[in-house]
């Protein structure tokens, strides 16, 4: 008898603890929705970094973590700034004129990016002599000859002429096309050619048929080019519950997005902009990690600090976090470990599959409770969730520029889609349950590491960190994605891989793989996949003041 009315009392305790957890649960997807939905509203115009939208969320995640009661731990307040280098511009003193008559900037010329800094009176013939002197020089031959060449490339072409003429004593080379064929032809920022010691400009063709006409014999130019940075100010947002611990566990979550696509970070096959809410990429770990800040500001686990950071310039190349890493606003060495979600909006309600990345990063993650634990292949089998493993601590996302600093990391992430980097990346696609579960897991995480103290780091494989498959073989280094210099930096150099046995190191600037230059990280990938596996080539960089050059085997 008494065993009957024990069983019927823990029935209700379960029945009662359960309704309570569904209730919690409930809320924190209500929660979740309100985030998403105005983070990936139109409103925000896509979160771009340095603009009003990305301001607009990062007052909104400011007033989420007051609201949790977390403390200020940016440089302002809850804010910490940082620039992105976004290419070059003309500066409001670029001037031109021929025979004494000023030509209109942007509307009828523009001076190319590798010009330099400076002011040119000269008189040039419209036949070109012999010999030395600046020039002026009509496209229409050069593009009607490679009309059908669709590996043409005519800004590599305009350089390397403007190089070879300014070479030759030349102060100035103006370009022109007086043919039909439409040359495409923009000021480029972000052209990252070797900078020359000349101006090059390009003039409009109906500016062109005014001063260039066949009796013109020789023309009167005076121009003045200045170039200079073009920067935007992105912003960390950043909170912290002081449990007076001696560890502290980092949590983040980029916010940043593509606005309408102007980084030319789109997959949008499609000419129309169109604003790129991101709502899974990121508004989903965004939304995540303000639930997380009320869940642990709650929580019984006090034996670690939590930092929470909402990143921004994530989608430009990990700007916020790396500038973070170098700039923080606590002491890195006390760091216990640091948690990046990064799209864990779409868990598929069928296979219901985590990626965690990160894994080998330290021998004591448990990444789920004993008592849960079943595997099945390479896969850990939970009631609500199949977690697929990952070692490597290197991925594109955040949690890179801490594990750079030898940090244990784990990556959340439940997989690529069909509307990944598009404008159709929206609220309504989201499984807030799903997210959820995924919250629900990390708090888990977080309690039973709470009595573990510091964990050890280990360094582990190193990843190919790009999401494209243009290429089959890969250099092996980690490429610095906030470098605006000319060529690709290497942040790091992975063990054991071609690079490394070429003899390069952290910090060396590669210019040239074989025949290819590599001005900017979109040619070093376009190189890359001119070779296979197997084959050896030259590889140029710079370290330091030095060129170097040593062979490599892919």
């Amino acid at each position: 008898m008494q065993k009957t009315h024990l069983k019927i009392i823990l029935s209700a305790l379960i029945a009662v603890h359960s309704g309570k957890t569904n209730l919690r649960a409930q809320k924190i997807e209500k929660n979740l929705r309100s985030h998403i939905e105005f983070l990936a509203s139109d409103k925000l115009e896509g979160r771009r970094t340095g603009t009003q939208g990305e301001e607009l969320a990062m007052q909104y995640i400011t007033d989420q973590f007051k609201k949790a009661g977390l403390q200020p731990k940016g440089n302002k307040d809850f804010q910490q700034a940082f620039e992105v280098s976004d290419g070059k511009m003309m500066s409001e003193s670029v001037a031109f004129s021929i025979n004494g008559n000023k030509i209109e900037k942007d509307k009828n010329f523009f001076v190319f990016p590798f010009s330099a800094n400076m002011e040119v009176v000269a008189d040039i013939p419209l036949v070109n002599p012999e010999g030395g002197g600046s020039q002026i020089i009509d496209l229409k031959a050069t593009l009607e000859e490679n009309k059908n060449n669709p590996h043409f490339d005519l800004p590599e072409y305009i350089h390397k002429k403007a190089k070879e003429v300014i070479a030759g004593g030349a102060n100035a080379v103006i370009f022109y096309n007086s043919s039909d064929i439409d040359d495409k032809l923009v000021f480029d920022g972000k052209n990252k050619s070797e900078g020359l010691n000349g101006v090059s400009v390009y003039l409009k063709k109906v500016e062109a048929e005014k001063y260039f006409g066949a009796d013109a014999g020789m023309v009167h130019v005076e121009l003045t080019s200045v170039l200079k940075e073009k920067k935007r100010t992105g912003y960390n947002v950043i909170g912290y519950i002081d449990n007076k611990a001696a560890t502290t566990v980092v949590l983040g979550a980029h916010y940043d997005h593509l606005g309408y696509g102007e980084d030319g970070n789109s997959r949008e096959a499609g000419h129309e902009k169109g604003i790129h809410n991101g709502a899974d990429d990121n508004a989903s770990g965004t939304a995540a990690l303000i639930e997380l800040a009320s869940l642990l500001k709650r929580a019984k686990a006090k034996n670690n600090n939590y930092l929470f950071i909402a990143f921004s310039g994530e989608e430009l190349g990990l700007y916020g976090s790396k500038y973070f890493v170098e700039n923080p606003t606590i002491d890195l060495k006390t760091v216990n470990y640091m948690i990046n979600m990064d799209m864990v909006g779409r868990l598929n309600d069928s296979t219901k599959v985590l990626t965690i990345g990160g894994y080998g990063t330290s021998p004591g993650w448990p990444i789920f409770s004993p008592k849960e634990k079943r595997m099945q292949g390479d896969n850990i089998i939970m009631p609500r969730l199949v977690i697929k493993l990952d070692s490597s601590g290197i991925g594109p996302s955040d949690h890179t520029s801490f594990y750079r600093k030898d940090i244990p990391v784990l990556f959340f992430f439940t997989g690529l889609h069909t509307d990944y980097h598009k404008p159709t990346d929206d609220a309504d696609k989201i499984n807030y349950r799903g997210t959820e579960i995924i919250i629900g897991h990390i708090v888990e995480l977080i309690h039973l590491l709470d009595d573990d103290g510091k964990l050890a780091f280990t360094k582990t494989r190193e990843a190919q960190t790009t999401t494209s498959a243009r290429f089959s073989v890969s250099m092996g280094i980690m490429p610095d994605y906030t470098f605006s210099g000319t060529g690709v930096r290497a942040d790091g150099v992975s063990e054991g891989k071609p690079a490394m046995k070429a003899g390069l190191k952290t910090g060396d600037i590669i210019i040239q793989i074989g025949d290819y230059n590599t001005n900017s990280l979109e040619n070093y990938m376009q190189a890359l996949g001119k070779f296979k596996k197997g084959e050896k080539t030259k590889v140029k960089f710079k370290r330091g003041n030095e060129t170097l050059e040593a062979e490599v085997e892919f």
